[in-house]
């Protein structure tokens, strides 16, 4: 295995002062998830110095740290890499790993309001079976995570994929800038972070600032069936984009559906991209997800991938745990589906929640079970948006609803009195309710915004499993 850095590459890049010969296969900023050899970035944030983390992190494995000050009571041969400022020193390195591959690679920058992660896994997935591939691990997304990202991309890097996120204006510009993609996807514009934002037009123009680090031969790939395709289609000609693909049901789109069978698990799929017709089946269930398909294949093929091998190892694509991965516990004399929505939620998110568990079939006197937890960050309209999502939780066919949260309230109101609803101000207090409520047969989403704690719910749910083992992915 070749070292992602040494101390003398280092020190060139970040224009710091190496103490001690060493090398890096891998950087870290936390110091609880240290590999070997790996150089551990000391971060100032908001709310911890990782200096007060370096002899932990050395002790760990860390092969050497990127410092800004030398402490006291550290060893006096201590390997380090000493720098005016450790996050500008991150970037630095960030841009010294994308300055060796630009010749080579082709890096996407993946965005959206809602399921970029799941896109940025299936492009990792498939294109890592077609030639040396990074992504973006988890969702180390923001300012810290995505330059680390880059950082720890070797040399021999084809396929570079970074996923991009923002809650705030400007934040992706100054991504998009230390990135430079050769291909950009935004999966689409929903009321998100609308805490931070006057508008969802606002919010367009922040995920079109993905753009603004790309070279004019940069190709972006859009949603043609969002409301905003037509406002971001501009800002990409304002930057003189080489190329612009859009996705979707849209008879214009040129990655597009012909055909589609939504199933309980999977999806069954015809579709044109790019002028390649296509057959394959989607591991993962759900519109939402046959949609973004379309992207990730778009963007193989514009990448100079094998789209047709793609397109068969996304049968093999699963969704993530809290992003919709699904499990069958056994309990009692059966077994019922647990579906783990738990990471995050948004309006949109909800609603192809609620249509993968309407597509979801209970077994025999079994029901749909919605357990949901606030959307957060979403301002002054926050009620009225949950309210909304009545009308959804019907036409889904749910026939009951566990809610916890204080905006959650308005939606257990606005529920018909077809859906049995019940209430709760956090995940700890309806917990005894789902637990009483659940039995063989039922189909139970659990979704919420992080802070609503709803994995906690999950993980309750799974410990029900009278195997007492794991439960079955499915």
């Amino acid at each position: 295995m070749m070292p992602l850095w040494n101390h003398s590459e280092a020190a060139q890049a970040c224009n710091g002062a190496a103490k001690g010969k060493w090398i890096a296969h891998g950087i870290s900023i936390d110091s609880r998830t240290i590999s070997q050899d790996d150089l551990f970035v000391a971060i100032k944030g908001p709310n911890a110095d990782g200096h007060d983390y370096v002899k932990s992190a050395l002790n760990a494995g860390a092969s050497a740290a990127m410092v800004s000050e030398i402490r006291p009571d550290w060893p006096t041969n201590i390997p380090h890499l000493l720098v005016n400022d450790t996050d500008i020193g991150l970037n630095a390195l960030a841009q010294c790993a994308r300055d060796r591959i630009a010749k080579t690679a082709s890096i996407f920058g993946v965005t959206g309001s809602v399921g970029k992660t799941g896109t940025k896994e299936a492009l990792r997935y498939i294109l890592s079976q077609q030639g040396s591939t990074i992504a973006t691990q988890g969702n180390l997304n923001n300012q810290w995570g995505l330059p680390l990202s880059l950082a720890r991309m070797p040399a021999d890097t084809i396929y570079g994929i970074l996923e991009v996120g923002m809650n705030h204006a400007g934040e992706i510009h100054k991504l998009s800038k230390i990135l430079r993609p050769h291909i950009a996807i935004i999966t689409t514009i929903e009321p998100v972070h609308m805490e931070f934002f006057d508008s969802v037009e606002d919010i367009a123009d922040a995920k079109a600032e993905i753009f603004d680090g790309m070279a004019p031969d940069g190709i972006a790939i859009l949603n043609r069936e969002n409301p905003y395709f037509d406002r971001l289609q501009s800002r990409a000609i304002e930057k003189k984009l080489n190329r612009i693909i859009s996705f979707g049901d849209h008879a214009d789109a040129e990655a597009r559906i012909i055909d589609c069978k939504l199933g309980a698990s999977f999806s069954d799929i015809q579709a044109d991209i790019c002028g390649e017709h296509l057959k394959y089946r989607l591991g993962t269930p759900g519109k939402h997800s046959v949609v973004n398909s379309l992207a990730v294949l778009a963007g193989v093929k514009v990448a100079g991938g094998d789209v047709a091998e793609a397109a068969l190892a996304l049968a093999d694509i699963k969704a993530l745990k809290g992003r919709g991965q699904q499990r069958l516990i056994t309990y009692g004399s059966g077994t019922f589906r647990l579906i783990d929505e738990s990471y995050n939620a948004s309006p949109a998110s909800m609603r192809a929640a609620f249509q993968v568990l309407k597509n979801a079939t209970p077994a025999q006197n079994g029901r749909r079970i919605a357990v949901l937890g606030d959307m957060l960050e979403l301002g002054s309209e926050a009620d009225t948006i949950h309210a909304a999502l009545a009308k959804d939780i019907s036409s889904a066919r749910i026939d009951i609803a566990i809610l916890a949260g204080n905006h959650m309230a308005a939606l257990c109101k606005a529920l018909p009195k077809s859906v049995a609803a019940e209430h709760g101000t956090t995940s700890e207090a309806i917990l005894p309710v789902v637990i009483n409520t659940v039995r063989p047969g039922d189909v139970v989403t659990v979704k919420g915004s992080l802070g609503s704690r709803m994995a906690l719910i999950t993980a309750a749910l799974a410990a029900l499993d009278d195997t007492k083992g794991a439960a079955n992915a499915v």
